[in-house]
């Protein structure tokens, strides 16, 4: 006898409502048609999974123990039904990288056409949003890699052992604020203060606000600064921080050049910067030869 997986999904229906009738009903069924199944994966299992009576009908303790066993079953072939649906759509020559926004607009650009031939290699699909956003299609097998910035200690929303990652390069978080009249920072950092220091500050969907809630003795979480207005987007902050609106700390692959033009100021001292990590996770799941190519290269250097 060949197991059914409609008898899977009859069986914890039954299980939740506890009466044939109204288990048939939620499974579009006949009660007898119904009842024809569940009989049919008892008799495949080998013992009777459920206590008939006139109340209804109660797992046995062979059908405790197989309610979890048959959910995580299910689970695991839908699972893999969406996965193999998804391997199918991606193109064994194309990749799909979600990145955060700051580093989609300046590290990615020059990064990915060194170790990516768009004539030669195939198609590329880059989707920038916030970490929040790329963690849920990293997860959901939509894209080969995540690329965003890093460092030990702040939360991700996924498994670090099932999520390989490979460090591709490095960056600095620097507070910066517009100038005074004499090229002084508007709002210095500093514990000496009168008065706490205004801060533009990211937003919890933000990985580089992770990055800095994850230091709470940092200045960016003390007494020494006050949270005037925040936002996902680093260029954003940078915006308002050239306006004039407060301190912010951005990353250097950001504000370089408006450090070398004086549009921005260093707002604190060296040991105000928060070094980071820029890394690239890798799906376990959604694979294919431009993936593999690319890691293999990443990895051998």
């Amino acid at each position: 006898m060949i197991m059914d997986i409609d008898w899977l999904k009859d069986f914890l229906t039954l299980a939740e409502h506890a009466s044939f009738s109204r288990a048939a009903e939620a499974r579009h069924v006949t009660q007898p048609a119904f009842s024809r199944r569940v009989r049919a994966l008892e008799d495949w299992i080998g013992t009777p999974l459920f206590v008939r009576s006139a109340q209804g009908a109660l797992l046995t303790a062979a059908g405790q123990a197989f309610s979890p066993l048959a959910a995580d079953l299910l689970h695991s072939l839908e699972q893999a039904r969406r996965q193999t649906l998804l391997a199918a759509e991606h193109d064994t020559t194309s990749l799909a990288i979600a990145a955060t926004h700051a580093l989609s607009f300046t590290f990615f650009p020059g990064w990915i056409s060194r170790h990516f031939n768009l004539e030669a290699s195939g198609k590329l699909n880059l989707i920038s949003d916030t970490l929040q956003a790329c963690e849920q299609v990293l997860l959901s097998g939509e894209v080969n890699f995540l690329l965003c910035h890093y460092r030990q200690g702040m939360t991700l929303h996924f498994d670090l052992e099932k999520f390989a990652g490979v460090r591709i390069g490095t960056d600095t978080l620097v507070a910066v604020s517009g100038p005074d009249n004499h090229g002084r920072p508007l709002w210095p950092v500093s514990d000496k203060a009168r008065s706490p220091t205004r801060v533009l500050a990211y937003s919890p969907a933000s990985g580089l606000g992770r990055i800095l809630a994850s230091l709470p003795a940092h200045p960016a979480n003390t007494s020494a600064t006050e949270t005037i207005f925040t936002s996902h987007l680093a260029a954003t902050l940078r915006a308002m921080a050239r306006d004039q609106k407060g301190a912010a700390w951005l990353p250097m692959t950001l504000i370089s050049e408006d450090l070398r033009q004086g549009t921005l100021v260093r707002a604190g001292s060296d040991a105000t910067d928060v070094e980071i990590d820029i890394r690239l996770f890798r799906s376990p799941v959604c694979k294919n030869r431009a993936a593999d190519a690319l890691w293999q290269s990443l990895c051998e250097d």
